[in-house]
Formats: structure tokens, sequence, C-alpha cells
């Protein structure tokens, strides 16, 4: 049995190891420091990065159906907030013939990363052919307001 201080080259060889997997580990992490890195900065700075949320449109036929959607997605976590506009007038071209309908507005609050997510749970719940989703990025707002939409909507 040997007794003593290893030999430079194991200890060479343990070190370059040891770097060889936090640099491995760093990679693999990377777009999660990213993410955690630009809300800490957010939330240190108490600055806002543009398009970071947005707010999304739909219509609907009655106020049953924008109940049941806007539940869906705040339970879901796909939106934060969704506020319920009464007696929208909606005129449009459809298949061929200007239409005419009463209808219900929702402004949804939600990340931008979630618009897909969000579409998709309209497009499979709505009663409408073709429903329409439109989403617009926040630029600007109440930066506590912002925060709380971000802590109650995750990534």
């Amino acid at each position: 049995m040997r007794l003593g201080l290893a030999s430079s080259e194991t200890q060479q060889r343990g070190s370059a190891k040891h770097w060889l997997t936090v640099f491995v580990v760093s990679v693999l992490m990377f777009q999660l420091l990213r993410t955690v890195s630009f809300r800490a900065f957010s939330m240190a700075s108490e600055t806002y990065i543009s398009g970071t949320h947005s707010a999304a449109f739909i219509t609907c036929p009655n106020e049953t159906v924008a109940k049941e959607l806007a539940r869906g997605m705040v339970g879901g976590k796909l939106a934060a907030c969704v506020n319920i506009v009464p007696a929208v007038t909606s005129i449009y071209e459809w298949q061929g013939k200007i239409e005419e309908d009463n209808e219900v507005m929702l402004i949804i609050k939600t990340r931008s990363s979630k618009i897909a997510a969000l579409t998709e749970y309209v497009r499979s719940n709505h009663p409408y052919e073709v429903a329409e989703v439109i989403s617009l990025p926040i630029d600007q707002g109440n930066l506590p307001y912002l925060r709380w939409l971000g802590e109650t909507v995750p990534e």
C-alpha cells in the first residue's frame, strides 16, 4: 500500500474532469440560467423586458361561453386575468356574406410564451368554426402588475 500525496498527473486529471463537468452542466443549463437571470434582473432593477407578456383578444357568441373559456384559461395557468366585455357588435365577412352579430369580447393577459397553448385551448373548446385569437405584445405597464402576471402564469 502506498501512502502520501497523489501524483501531479492524478491531480491534473481530477482537476480537468472537474472543469469539464462544470462546463457540460453550464451548457445544459443555459436556457434555465438565462430565464432566471432575466427574471432576477427585471426584479432587481424594476425594469420590464418589452414583449414578455401579451394581451390576447377572443370573441365569443355569449357570456356563458365566455365565462367557460375564461375559467379554463385561468384555471389552466394559460392566463393571469381575463376581462369579459359585454355587448360587442361584430361586422365581418363570412362565406361571401356580410354578417353582423352581437358578441362578447375576452381580453386575456398572459405570457407571450403561452399564446400558442392558449390558441390551441380556444380552438379545442370554442363553438366557432374559426375562433378569433389575436395577441399583441405588452410593451410597457405597471411593473407590480406585470410582475404579478409573470408569477401567476408560470413559464
